[in-house]
């Protein structure tokens, strides 16, 4: 078995957010009025890697809600109106909140979605973890593998496009349009740089498809409720394509806890060059953005996006059989 690698800080952990009082009296009047009783616990979300509000808000009534909100000018507000319209119109064998009501006061967009009491699974992945998430995951691929005309009258992007628009790192700094990303100097990269690229130019025809994906399938995406259940959670970037590459990013954290991955992904009939060009997508795409200026929105971005694109090269370097490939710096885990 291999060794287990995990964050520096764990997923439940990143996220700076405003707290309850942080909100102008405003809004927090016109959420209350909503709610139809006073909030007498907010609980903000601790994962995620936005600065936006998102708490579980508990009432004097007994009800309760999670609450996003954002201003206006935030692009994140649009997002959570975006996730509010998909929601709604998930099929009901995807299993994830959905929304209660939205609102809009004093230039914030507020969005109510049914409370989920759950926790996102820990690092190390336990394997009955890692099953009830896959389990929920396939119901929601199966469930969507042809999306209704009310998923489609939104719009989505076609996974192809994203790849070829946003996932191409490898083949930029191939053509030398951009530098080597630091983090990826102490990896295999600089060595299969060709390879590399080939890899990632041929994946948008593996990875076309009708269904509708996720789009942002990770570990802190997934809330397991106390019956053991998966919740697949922030439905804000889906797009048109094969639902294996979700499974990909999706165990990239997996692989890193020590788990056979490979034989996961069997049962999904994802192509082996597909699953090698994904891994080599995804880590030109993480150890990049890793290599970027330190993030406004949460400061702990820049370490995960270089823990996933370290993993997920690690795990193609083994999938490939690529020697002499730097073993992924070992971390300690911290809770904050």
């Amino acid at each position: 078995m291999r060794p287990i690698t995990l964050p520096d800080v764990s997923y439940d952990a990143t996220a700076v957010r405003p707290s309850w009082s942080d909100l102008p009296e405003t809004v927090r009047e016109s959420i209350t009025a909503r709610l139809g009783s006073p909030v007498s616990v907010a609980r903000s979300a601790g994962g995620g890697f936005t600065r936006a509000f998102a708490a579980l808000l508990d009432t004097e009534a007994g009800t309760r809600a999670f609450v996003k909100a954002a201003p206006l000018n935030d692009p994140t507000s649009q997002w959570y109106a975006r996730e509010a319209a998909l929601t709604a119109a998930l099929p009901h064998e995807v299993t994830a909140a959905r929304p209660l009501w939205t609102l809009t006061e004093s230039d914030y967009f507020v969005l109510a979605l049914e409370p989920v009491d759950g926790r996102i699974p820990e690092l190390p992945w336990t394997q009955a973890d890692l099953d009830t998430t896959l389990r929920a995951w396939s119901a929601a691929a199966t469930a969507l593998a042809y999306p209704p005309p009310r998923l489609l009258e939104i719009g989505m992007p076609t996974l192809p496009d994203i790849l070829r628009a946003e996932m191409s790192w490898w083949s930029l700094i191939a053509r030398k349009r951009e530098p080597m990303p630091g983090p990826a100097t102490r990896t295999i990269a600089p060595q299969r740089l060709t390879e590399l690229a080939r890899l990632e130019r041929a994946l948008p025809a593996l990875a076309a498809g009708d269904g509708m994906c996720h789009g942002d399938l990770r570990v802190d995406n997934v809330l397991i409720d106390s019956g053991g259940r998966a919740w697949i959670c922030d439905w804000t970037w889906p797009c048109l394509g094969a639902p294996w590459f979700d499974t990909v990013t999706l165990l990239v954290s997996a692989y890193a806890s020590g788990l056979n991955t490979d034989a996961v992904l069997r049962a999904w009939g994802a192509p082996d060059e597909g699953v090698d060009g994904a891994l080599a997508a995804l880590a030109g795409y993480w150890l990049g953005r890793a290599g970027g200026s330190p993030s406004s929105a949460s400061p702990h971005s820049r370490q995960h996006q270089r823990f996933s694109g370290e993993q997920a090269l690690a795990w193609l370097a083994e999938r490939r059989g690529w020697t002499g490939a730097p073993a992924p710096e070992k971390r300690r885990w911290l809770r904050r």
